[in-house]
């Protein structure tokens, strides 16, 4: 399946999230804003902040009570001792504790720094956490927008991940609505004739990723929305982009 020219355009003027706020009104708010219309097929990329801001995913740091071990690890390499109390509690696998750093897998199966736990991009003194549920979020999403003006976009919910072996951060999709999120080029034939017998396509975190082409980090701009990308429609979900522990060699 191939696609032709595709778009990305920032929504901008989204206003700051509250605890309790609908996204899909937010956007529809960043949308009469930028002069921007949903159209059918489109793609709309929010980012996991917009969504935890929302869902009331925020910690009041002085609220939280540093643990040995997080006070022992955050003294070693001067690092905020309940930020990583924060990130032990959101973790149910310790994969890595080195150099301040921590790579944990989340509750949701994903392997990430800090258990997704971000300081950046909310108020001094706060923690942001990822969403309970981030597939969930993303249909939520997609049915609000249906009901409040007709659109009814594939949604992706995006965050930041670093990636082994290679510098730099990129977007992936931790919560999908309205698209497969894989594309599966198995037993087809490639120009020359050649079966291809393993790939498959992160067609979710590729849209991810491009969408923070013009979302950006220090811009204020928390969605996009992906225009004239053929994807393949259907009730996929972000956990079919975990790899399952059995086919994990580095596990």
């Amino acid at each position: 399946m191939g696609t032709g020219e595709v778009r990305i355009i920032p929504i901008r003027g989204i206003p700051e999230a509250q605890p309790g706020d609908s996204v899909a009104a937010l956007v529809l708010t960043g949308l009469q804003a930028s002069g921007l219309t949903g159209e059918p097929g489109d793609v709309l990329v929010v980012t996991q902040k917009l969504v935890s801001k929302a869902e009331g995913r925020l910690v009041r740091l002085a609220d939280i009570e540093p643990s040995p071990i997080a006070e022992a690890y955050a003294a070693r390499w001067e690092r905020d001792p309940r930020q990583i109390e924060l990130v032990l509690r959101e973790s149910v696998r310790i994969v890595r504790m080195d150099r301040g750093l921590i790579i944990a897998e989340t509750h949701h199966g994903f392997v990430c720094a800090n258990a997704g736990v971000d300081l950046s991009n909310v108020t001094p003194g706060y923690a942001a956490l990822l969403p309970l549920d981030p597939d969930r979020s993303a249909a939520t999403i997609r049915r609000e927008l249906c009901e409040l003006a007709g659109w009814e976009p594939a949604v992706i919910v995006s965050d930041t991940f670093g990636r082994a072996w290679r510098n730099g951060i990129v977007n992936v999709a931790i919560g999908v609505a309205g698209l497969r999120p894989l594309r599966d080029y198995r037993g087809q034939h490639d120009s020359y004739g050649n079966e291809l017998r393993v790939t498959v396509i992160a067609v979710a975190d590729e849209l991810a990723a491009a969408a923070e082409l013009v979302m950006g980090k220090t811009e204020g701009c928390p969605a996009a929305i992906i225009r004239g990308f053929v994807y393949e429609p259907g009730e996929g979900t972000a956990r079919e982009l975990i790899m399952p522990p059995e086919r994990d060699l580095f596990r």
